[in-house]
């Protein structure tokens, strides 16, 4: 491997180093939203590039969403005993709104009949 005899000085490195330099990119407006945008790139207020959305927020908004169905299992008996468990704690629970409704009512008759008097 090839070692230096001697340190560059700090004058020959920046002569060697004159040539780098630092351009501008290249930009241009959206087609869409007119917003400034790198040549070549996804515009990153509108998401389109050549006029077509391409994110996938974009992508969200324009397809519906399709809910897929689940293949129906075979039931058995626990699932049965399962399914028919909620649908008893369902009516207890509309009789207990039902009783609490009917003693509302009763208080407030309860509450005008007091105030007649």
């Amino acid at each position: 491997m090839a070692v230096p005899k001697k340190r560059t000085g700090h004058s020959a490195q920046g002569h060697r180093r004159s040539n780098w330099k630092a351009t501008k990119p290249e930009t241009t407006k959206c087609p869409n939203c007119g917003a400034t945008v790198l040549t070549h790139t996804v515009c990153t207020a509108c998401g389109t590039y050549k006029g077509k959305p391409v994110s996938i927020k974009d992508r969200v908004e324009d397809t519906p969403v399709k809910e897929e169905k689940k293949p129906a299992k075979k039931s058995t008996k626990k699932a049965e005993k399962v399914e028919a468990q909620p649908a008893v704690e369902e009516t207890k629970v509309e009789e207990v709104k039902e009783e609490a409704a009917e003693e509302t009512k009763a208080e407030e008759t309860s509450e005008t009949e007091e105030k007649s008097e």
